[in-house]
């Protein structure tokens, strides 16, 4: 039976989907979108809330712990001065995904993963 599968695993070995998770977080973080498809979106997105709601409190070891997933040590420091600090208000849904329409090749789903809350602009006056 296929009872209480909890997570998709997208067609891909245990020691794949772990690298794909990864990659694809780091992606997220340092871009702040990314565009990918449905399947891979939602499961991305649990494990990037997790990670925005254990940044937002910076220890060393919720910075541990995170660096488990995120390699890039120029990612992980964005990720707790710059992305969780605009998060401080908001308990949750720190992402959101909008639907892009079919891919050419395999009609797969596309859609945009992206952070709720855009960095603010830095535009000097003269």
């Amino acid at each position: 039976m296929h009872n209480r599968i909890g997570f998709n695993r997208l067609g891909r070995k245990a020691s794949h989907r772990r690298a794909l998770r990864r990659n694809m977080v780091t992606s997220l973080f340092k871009h702040e979108r990314i565009q990918t498809t449905k399947t891979k979106a939602l499961e991305i997105r649990k494990t990037a809330e997790k990670m925005i709601t254990r940044a937002k409190e910076d220890s060393v070891h919720n910075r541990r712990i995170i660096a488990k997933n995120i390699s890039n040590k120029d990612v992980l420091n964005k990720l707790f001065t710059e992305i969780a600090p605009r998060f401080t208000e908001r308990p949750g849904g720190y992402t959101r995904i909008l639907k892009m329409g079919f891919r050419q090749g395999d009609a797969a789903e596309m859609v945009l993963l992206e952070l709720v809350e855009k960095a603010e602009s830095k535009v000097e006056k003269d």
